[in-house]
């Protein structure tokens, strides 16, 4: 049958079926709010209404402002189930960026967590008048009242998306390239992401999951999560606005599954191994944004006992792309073996297209998948974009015969297993010759005491470039030990310098790939989507004259 895909598909499976399945929340105030998909899906059809009684007709975007919250989860399936257009701002962008953003998105409804009240007052000064609702009221608010708005409107709604290849939702990239761009994705091409994740060798969510989202529902749709776990039925715990203790988080609502970015396991894993009887519910994490080196997956699933779900993907790709899991074939191989391969970015998901492709000054020459050679990522998949939103497809971001073209390098070995390298335009060229700052953040990582590493290109007048290597060290008492998982033993802690990471570096790399000067920190500077941001480290070495350089 010639049946639509849609988000109301969808959302009318997750009531029928998994009705008693439930959502919980972490409120403000830090106490949990609780309710099933049944009441969901009526709250749902009651905002409907609302939102259609404030004007919103199909194909208008309206957006978001809030964290993962049960209001967040149910925009996201109100505004696409009226023919609507979703549109989580990404709150960690700066108000100048936002501003842009909802410009040229043209935005005509924003819904705001009160959590954030103060924070958005910056962004409301700078895009003039917008109808705002609120939820979760703080006092000195005065605009609409979210849960008014609901008590207000009529229960019952008829869903009436006409064409699967209506736009659902608008995500922004996070703007490491350049300004952020938008991204549009339709009905059909949610619904067949949704499905692909939900594969076994994906993220493998069944119904008797509990997942715990801990990537933002404003970052590239929470990676599909919101929509995964209802269509599977799995019960989710939403963190709110506030931070929490993760292990409690875990050990309190029998977490199954989370999912997250490397930095959060990193800084998570001490807590957690001293609590690893309280969270032995907890099976799997799924971790993505960044690479997760191979020792604290090594960490996760030697001394937790927790699988790590290693996955890759891009805004355009709705998010993702390849997800890294063992192949039967891989058991006999050792420990060891098994976590350099999880370390992988993966293998692609049912439904993407991989290929390297070498950049020629005519023409892309496809490159071997033999696991040495280096080129470009390019993709294609049902639920990839073709274009960014309000503008043409350039050859600088898609290629002639429609494949994105995606900045990564990388190799793909002869089983499919993909290894990012880099960022074409993060290679650090020094005297004509490639550095790879990826490669090095990896070795760096491999030490005890790194808990964090980033490699830029800075300026020098000899040699064009030359690397600079920023660490942050993991705190006395939660050392990381290589293929040893983590130690929790102070006095095992080795006296480590500068000296001793230079040597690591050049256990694997030429001499002129170690870099010129380390440089120790208590925080590396994040991009909006947690990623090291490269072009904040680079200015704070690198100011005017050049008086900074190492």
């Amino acid at each position: 049958m010639n049946y639509p895909l849609t988000l109301a598909q969808m959302l009318e499976h997750a009531h029928r079926i998994h009705g008693d399945k439930c959502v919980q929340t972490v409120l403000p105030n830090g106490e949990m709010h609780r309710y099933t998909y049944a009441a969901l899906y009526e709250r749902v059809k009651s905002l409907a209404n609302a939102i259609t009684e404030l004007g919103i007709q199909r194909g208008d975007r309206v957006a978001t402002y809030a964290s993962n919250t049960y209001q967040h989860l149910e925009l996201y399936y109100a505004i696409p189930c009226i023919g609507a257009v979703l549109h989580p701002l990404n709150i960690r962008l700066s108000a100048v960026q936002l501003a842009q953003i909802v410009h040229e998105a043209e935005d005509k409804l924003i819904f705001v967590d009160g959590a954030f009240s103060e924070q958005f007052g910056d962004l409301r000064n700078k895009i003039g008048c917008k109808r705002i609702v609120r939820f979760n009221l703080m006092p000195a608010d005065t605009d609409t009242s979210y849960e008014q708005l609901l008590g207000e409107a009529e229960p019952t709604y008829t869903w009436d998306i006409q064409d699967e290849n209506w736009a659902m939702g608008l995500c922004y990239t996070s703007g490491t390239q350049g300004e952020p761009r938008g991204v549009l994705y339709t009905h059909r091409s949610m619904f067949l992401h949704t499905l692909a994740v939900n594969q076994a060798d994906v993220f493998g969510l069944t119904e008797a999951d509990v997942v715990l989202p801990l990537v933002p529902m404003f970052h590239a749709m929470a990676w599909g999560l919101p929509y995964a776990c209802m269509f599977a039925g799995a019960d989710m715990v939403l963190p709110g606005p506030k931070p929490t203790c993760l292990a409690d988080l875990i050990a309190e609502n029998d977490i199954t599954v989370a999912a997250g970015v490397p930095t959060v396991w990193a800084k998570a894993y001490p807590d957690l191994q001293r609590r690893r009887q309280d969270i032995s519910s907890l099976r799997r994490v799924i971790v993505g944004g960044e690479a997760m080196p191979s020792t604290l997956i090594e960490a996760y699933e030697k001394e937790l006992g927790v699988e790590v779900c290693h996955a890759w993907g891009m805004t355009e790709m709705s998010p993702t792309g390849t997800c890294s899991k063992l192949r039967g074939t891989h058991q006999n191989l050792s420990d060891a073996k098994k976590w350099d391969i999880k370390a992988k970015q993966g293998r692609p998901v049912p439904g993407v297209e991989l290929r390297l492709a070498a950049e020629a000054s005519t023409s892309f020459t496809e490159l071997p998948w033999d696991g040495e050679t280096v080129g470009e990522v390019q993709v294609r998949s049902p639920w990839t974009a073709s274009r960014y939103y309000k503008s043409e497809p350039t050859t600088e971001h898609f290629t002639a015969d429609g494949w994105l073209r995606t900045g990564d390098l990388a190799t793909i070995d002869a089983e499919g297993y993909m290894q990012i390298v880099d960022r074409a335009k993060a290679l650090i060229r020094s005297g004509g010759e490639s550095i790879s700052s990826i490669a090095l953040e990896t070795a760096l990582l491999k030490h005890p005491r790194v808990l964090e590493a980033a490699v830029i290109g800075v300026p020098d007048e000899k040699w064009g470039e030359r690397p600079l290597a920023v660490v942050v060290l993991t705190p006395v008492g939660a050392e990381c030990n290589t293929r040893n998982g983590f130690s929790l033993f102070p006095d095992q802690i080795p006296n480590r310098t500068e000296e001793a990471l230079r040597g690591q570096l050049a256990a694997e790399f030429p001499k002129f790939w170690i870099p010129d000067r380390f440089v120790f920190v208590d925080e590396i500077p994040k991009t909006s989507v947690g990623k090291s941001d490269k072009r904040a480290i680079l200015g704070m070495f690198v100011s005017t004259g050049n008086s900074d350089l190492p």
